[in-house]
């Protein structure tokens, strides 16, 4: 390639330019501790006095801080402590700074009083309701205009690891990974292994509301993309590291909500405690301690730095929680705040650290993770034009780096903080990582692991979980399968299997190929592309289980008669288009042929004829589909993404027309089905998931398995969207409404009964209701010419419409056994007098959860 002398002749210039900027500044590092306790002391302020270079100690007191020389002065405070300089005169770049109380006491030990507590007549709670009653002038949401700088780095590894851990045989190549924790008490190492930084630049207004965010720079340590999603999982990481806004009501953490210790109603859930007025400060601070009144609901405990100026704001909070909190995998958790006076005197939030660490054990291994966000040249009350808010909130800017030497020296000039020595040689570690054949090979094992398939170039081999099922009509069946990845293109994909039913001797199988029209993967938002397929195979009629294969060996376990099943041919084609808005557009054209198999069968009795058996039901029919979910994110993997709840509604739409007389089609119908979901927070009382849908299918002479055969469970497993107490083909429609409440509780009264609490199991309920109808012309007791009701292996009728009561179950059960299962009572309401139906069941339903 050929670059022309001058921009060499520049770039060197730029370098040289750097260098000499540089060149007289001092990095400086060390670690702030407690006299008395040894202890370190986490967001004490490290600054130039009289200059604009500042930091906040980590968790632990270490701090980095770069100086423009050794001639100015940097003193470290921490409110309840008396200041000190650093001794640069010396030459010296480490220190151990010992910081002295203010007070006599070294150390304020808050016991439970023996009175009994009371938010009567106390202080405390007095000046807490001050706190809340201030907080939407004090926050940034309560501003007209705000606009800042803000550096985000999110950090992740294994922690805790012994001696004997790092030198065992098998990291015998993998020694240069592992870093001394110096903040662990006996010789502890840890093994940091992601990183991820962004700098950007982010303007709010209040009326009406919009933030822009301008993504100045981001980069992150990659692994390879054959086994990892590297933005899911960055995603992922982002979404357990989330942001903490002490003025929320509620904070949202690891899927679940902490009450905030100044929410409106937070003082029903906490106690406070006045342990201490620092007045050397300007304003006075009033220390406030926190505990929750119940050690295992989701609260935290702490402390919370006031300033008594009027205001009631926050200057810094420390929130930890408590170790007996009904909470998974996670062994420790706390949140550190730090606010400075902006130009109109209000604080404003200039550092935030969360950190969580998780373990199976109290002791043992953990992975131990931090995000940290700075914020720097704050301005409030500053507006800006308003076509400055004009189209995406967030907007990504050009990388000005392109070379790695480019890239290190420009975030150099970015970071509000240098990265830790451990930090600073994780994208090195990374990058070495990938070139070492072994860790290819544990990468490609655990691929398989976690995601059921096993690596082969451009192809991966699976689902491993659907190799063997078994079924009463095929009887034990073999399938092996697989699908292309991006690594064979970013525009195609494919996927296929084959099958084989050693009962009926028959082969089944399924090939599509999907095209991206927008050059992106086909499972990433948002999606554009349009797919063909066929399939043969065995179906049971009214079961459409989305996120999980059908023929998966879990579900293979039945109670009842499961003797009904269907052959199918269906040859799809599908268009799909999603917006950034989270609207979304399918439309779809189909030819099916079903044939029925085992107890199943089409027959038509006529009045004054021969009953007589249909062979096969022939259907064409087009759809179209829209879908609206306001803000929804996703997990995201290389082939697959779950979408993740949140308090916006979802809305769903469906039309189908069944096209008689094209391609074989048999039938004239038109199906229309609307249905909503929303996800309803109570802070401290958990959460419910609401369900509602209703359907209507226009046509007369339709058969019963094509109107709505509603979605039934004869399996031992919990299922969400399905009766688990309704036989598979029991009712069936073409009109009807249903309503679907799942209630999480989270523990909060178990969390309170004694002895049970230790178990930290959670209640869980549920409610589902169904009801419809069917109109005569298509009620095979009314009408002739549609196939008779299904009969089970007795010559029973087995299938029903609905009478004048809808069909209900409940369900009440505990969830968080072993913190992983969840088990259910379930109860069946009505409708009992139907043949071989359960009264009641127990189901189960693994679920992870934090």
């Amino acid at each position: 390639m050929n670059i022309p002398l001058h921009k060499y002749f520049l770039t060197i210039i730029a370098i040289l330019f750097h260098l000499s900027g540089f060149a007289q500044e001092i990095h400086l590092r060390g670690r702030v501790l407690d006299k008395s306790t040894q202890e370190g002391i986490g967001f004490a302020t490290v600054a130039v006095i009289g200059g604009k270079q500042s930091t906040h100690t980590d968790d632990d007191g270490n701090f980095n801080l770069v100086i423009p020389s050794n001639q100015v002065k940097v003193r470290v405070s921490y409110v309840g402590y008396k200041d000190q300089l650093l001794p640069l005169d010396a030459g010296q770049t480490i220190f151990e700074i010992q910081m002295d109380s203010e007070n006599e006491i070294a150390e304020v030990v808050v016991k439970r009083p023996k009175l009994k507590y009371s938010n009567k007549n106390n202080p405390a709670v007095e000046l807490i309701r001050q706190v809340i009653e201030h907080k939407d002038e004090n926050r940034l949401t309560g501003q007209q205009y705000v606009e800042y700088q803000q550096y985000e780095k999110v950090s992740l590894g294994l922690s805790n690891l012994s001696p004997d851990f790092k030198n065992k045989r098998i990291f015998k190549n993998y020694q240069f990974l592992f870093q001394h924790d110096d903040s662990a008490k006996n010789e502890r190492y840890i093994l940091p292994a992601f990183i991820e930084e962004k700098v950007s630049n982010i303007y709010y207004r209040n009326d009406p509301k919009k933030t822009k965010q301008f993504i100045v720079a981001e980069q992150r340590a990659e692994f390879d993309p054959k086994f990892v999603d590297n933005n899911g999982l960055s995603a992922y990481f982002n979404k357990l590291y989330e942001k903490v806004d002490i003025y929320d009501n509620d904070i949202f953490l690891l899927t679940n909500q902490f009450l905030s210790p100044i929410a409106s109603v937070a003082p029903t859930f906490y106690r406070y405690y006045i342990t201490d007025t620092i007045k050397t400060a300007t304003p006075w601070i009033v220390e406030l301690s926190f505990f929750p009144r119940s050690k295992t609901d989701y609260l935290f405990q702490g402390k919370l730095y006031v300033t008594l100026d009027g205001q009631y704001a926050v200057q810094s909070a420390k929130l930890r929680v408590s170790k007996d909190i009904n909470l998974n995998f996670v062994r420790d958790l706390n949140v550190d705040l730090a606010f400075e006076k902006d130009n109109l005197n209000k604080y404003y939030l200039s550092k935030s650290s969360l950190g969580i660490e998780f373990a199976l054990t109290a002791k043992g291994k953990g992975i131990r993770g931090n995000r940290m966000v700075y914020y720097k040249n704050y301005v409030n009350g500053k507006a800006q034009p308003d076509d400055l808010y004009d189209g995406e909130s967030v907007v990504k800017l050009e990388n000005k780096a392109a070379s790695p030497e480019q890239r290190e020296s420009y975030w150099s000039t970015l970071r509000h903080e240098p990265l830790s020595t451990e930090e600073q040689y994780i994208y090195k570690n990374i990058d070495t990582l990938q070139l070492m054949p072994s860790f290819k090979r544990i990468m490609d094992i655990s691929a398989l692991l976690l995601s059921g398939y096993k690596q082969a170039g451009p192809v991966e081999i699976g689902p491993v979980n659907t190799f063997y099922s078994y079924n009463p009509v095929e009887g034990f069946r073999l399938r092996v399968g697989g699908r292309t990845t991006d690594a064979l293109s970013t525009r195609f994909y494919s996927e296929a299997y084959v099958a084989y039913g050693f009962e009926d001797k028959k082969w089944k199988y399924f090939l599509s190929g999907t095209y991206s029209l927008n050059n992106k993967s086909v499972y990433r938002f948002p999606q554009h592309y349009i797919r063909g397929s066929f399939q043969r195979d065995t179906k049971i009629p009214g079961q459409n289980l989305e996120f999980i294969q059908e023929d998966n060996v879990l579900l293979s376990f039945k109670r009842g008669e499961n003797e009904s099943y269907l052959y199918n041919d269906i040859y799809r084609l599908e268009y799909k288009a999603e917006f950034k808005s989270n609207f979304s557009v399918t439309a779809g054209f189909s030819k099916w042929k079903q044939q029925p198999a085992g107890v199943l069968k089409y027959e038509i009795r006529p009045e004054n004829g021969t009953p007589f058996l249909l062979r096969e039901l022939n259907t064409t029919e087009a759809s179209v589909g829209l879908r609206w979910a306001p803000h929804e994110e996703y997990y995201q993997g290389k082939l697959y993404r779950t979408p993740i709840f949140n308090k916006y509604p979802i809305f769903t739409f469906n039309y189908t027309a069944g096209l008689k007389g094209v391609l074989d089609g048999e039938y004239n119908y038109h199906s229309f089905t609307l249905g909503a979901f929303k996800r309803f927070y109570l802070s401290q009382l958990g959460y419910a998931d609401v369900n509602v849908d209703g359907n209507i299918i226009a046509g007369s002479n339709i058969p019963f398995a094509l109107l709505n055969v509603h979605r039934a469970n004869q399996t031992y497993a919990y299922q969400l969207n399905s009766y688990n107490l309704m036989n598979f083909l029991e009712f069936i429609s073409d009109h009807s409404a249903a309503v679907n409440i799942q209630y999480y509780m989270n523990g909060f009264i178990l969390n309170k009964v004694p002895l049970l609490k230790r178990l930290k199991l959670r209640e869980v309920f549920s409610f589902k209701a169904l009801y419809g109808g069917l109109r005569n012309e298509n009620n095979p007791t009314y009408n002739t010419n549609v196939p008779a009701w299904q009969t089970n292996t007795d010559g029973n009728i087995s299938s029903f419409t609905f009478g004048n009561k809808p069909y209900m179950e409940a369900s009440i059960g505990l969830n968080n056994i072993f913190k992983v299962l969840r088990v259910d009572y379930v109860r069946r309401l009505n409708y009992l007098d139907n043949p071989n139906v359960s009264n009641w069941g127990i189901r189960a339903r693994f679920k992870f959860d934090f």
